[in-house]
């Protein structure tokens, strides 16, 4: 704990002062662009990955960068994608996995869970993602889990009605991402299946005849620099 308030000093004495104009607009301001629903992997940090300011991104984080499918109810995945949709009104949403992770490295080599038995029943939000890597012929395969798991997350996402309405009004975008810590790249994946399961999913919510096409269109390979 020692280096935490190290660091709040420090951010107090030499980086607050640079900023002030900025954290004083914020004070009175909050309007982000985009809804980043990234893992709570501790080295995986979005606004360090895209270099953005306070302000510019809304960050939700949570085990395996899982998106659970609406359901009746509430939670907080839900709650925070609506916010981010219907109140701040983002542009864009983006679902960023990562390689060894560790959420998909239990399932894709199926480690005993018994012991942490909330954590088994939250990654069972990936069960989509296993049935895909099996059906490519992938199965036990971290680093293609990573990549399905990112697709059916952006899936479950288009079934919660604040997006879904923000996608048949062309409002809103997605994007999934796959982010290497070894290397430092981002890598844009192409959104056709994700896009056409949620068609399937939520009917004309998300085809829309004018805006902006509501998913991203084709794959991009991008260092950090240019995914920011």
């Amino acid at each position: 704990m020692p280096h935490l308030a190290e660091g709040i000093a420090r951010f107090q004495r030499e980086v607050f002062p640079a900023q002030a104009g900025l954290f004083a607009r914020l004070a009175t301001a909050h309007r982000p662009g985009t809804l980043f629903i990234g893992c709570s992997d501790a080295r995986v940090v979005p606004e360090l990955i895209t270099q953005t300011d306070p302000g510019e991104l809304f960050v939700v984080r949570t085990a395996g960068n899982l998106v659970p499918a609406h359901a009746p109810g509430t939670d907080g995945v839900a709650a925070g994608v609506e916010y981010a949709v219907t109140v701040l009104g983002v542009r864009d949403i983006v679902v960023c996995g990562h390689s060894a992770c560790g959420a998909m490295t239990a399932l894709a080599e199926g480690h005993d869970l018994s012991g942490a038995p909330s954590v088994a029943a939250w990654l069972r939000h990936a069960d989509a993602s296993l049935a895909r890597t099996a059906a490519a012929g992938r199965a036990g395969d971290v680093a293609a889990l990573v990549r399905e798991n990112v697709a059916a997350q952006l899936a479950n996402l288009a079934t919660h009605p604040s997006v879904a309405r923000a996608l048949a009004g062309g409002e809103v975008r997605l994007h999934g991402w796959v982010f290497d810590i070894a290397d430092g790249t981002v890598e844009e994946l192409p959104a056709t299946a994700p896009c056409a399961e949620a068609a399937t999913a939520t009917g004309p919510a998300t085809a829309t005849a004018t805006g902006p096409a509501p998913c991203t269109g084709a794959a991009a390979v991008t260092d950090a620099r240019a995914a920011a």
